[in-house]
């Protein structure tokens, strides 16, 4: 299969449909705009499994999504989309960057949900925008946007609800979004730890990607339990 494109943490495969792609999961692991990097032991299976189950239960809540199927434990047979160069960034506490920039103690509960987006530019480090500046810079139209928010903030909703069930704290989460080649915009790339920060709601222990940015340790066990508890969840 030819390599259309290598990112971090996948890679972007040719299918057989010109409008579709397969994307492979790969262990690589790195953090702060790949200033570290790593391997974290079946990463790319681990997350290949938990993203299915999330986007499958999101379709069944109305959310399209440019998967269509997962053909073994990497690989993912999707809708090829244009990624629109912005990443959404839904917070329900302050952790991380924003419990830093802002100097609010970490963990604390926002009384509303924080919406960010981060302009997708490698080169400027991902800077955090406003919603005017993603519309100077032409990367989305008010409509899209629109739209965009809308669909993140009932994925929020809707993974809350779900995490809460396996006694799980949905911190805050990115998501990235695609269009279609006729416009239509579809949730795209992953949901997984690696892209969301999820807490045990009884011990507060961390079970995401933040045990491999500050070397809490046990990384593969804390994605094992993730997917385990999801899978039990749903009937697996």
């Amino acid at each position: 299969m030819k390599l259309l494109y290598e990112g971090k943490a996948k890679q972007i495969l040719e299918a057989d449909q010109p409008d579709q792609v397969i994307i492979r999961y790969k262990d690589d692991a790195t953090a702060g705009n790949g200033a570290k990097k790593g391997t974290i032991l079946n990463k790319g299976v681990l997350n290949n499994e938990i993203t299915t189950l999330l986007y499958d239960y999101l379709k069944t809540k109305g959310i399209p999504t440019h998967h269509l199927k997962t053909l073994n434990d990497r690989d993912q047979l999707c809708i090829k989309v244009a990624i629109i160069p912005l990443e959404v960034i839904i917070r329900n506490r302050f952790a991380g960057s924003i419990a830093k920039r802002l100097g609010v103690e970490e963990g604390r509960i926002s009384p509303v949900t924080i919406k960010e987006i981060c302009y997708k530019c490698d080169e400027l480090n991902d800077p955090l925008i406003n919603d005017d500046q993603a519309l100077a810079l032409e990367l989305v139209t008010k409509a899209e946007l629109k739209q965009i928010y809308e669909y993140a903030l009932q994925i929020n909703r809707e993974l809350c609800e779900l995490f809460h069930s396996i006694h799980i704290d949905l911190i805050d989460f990115k998501i990235e979004f695609g269009k279609t080649s006729n416009g239509t915009i579809l949730l795209a790339d992953e949901i997984s730890p690696d892209t969301c920060r999820l807490w045990d709601s009884d011990t507060q222990e961390r079970l995401d990607k933040d045990r491999f940015r500050r070397d809490l340790g046990n990384v593969e066990a804390a994605y094992q339990e993730i997917a385990k508890r999801l899978k039990e969840r749903m009937g697996f």
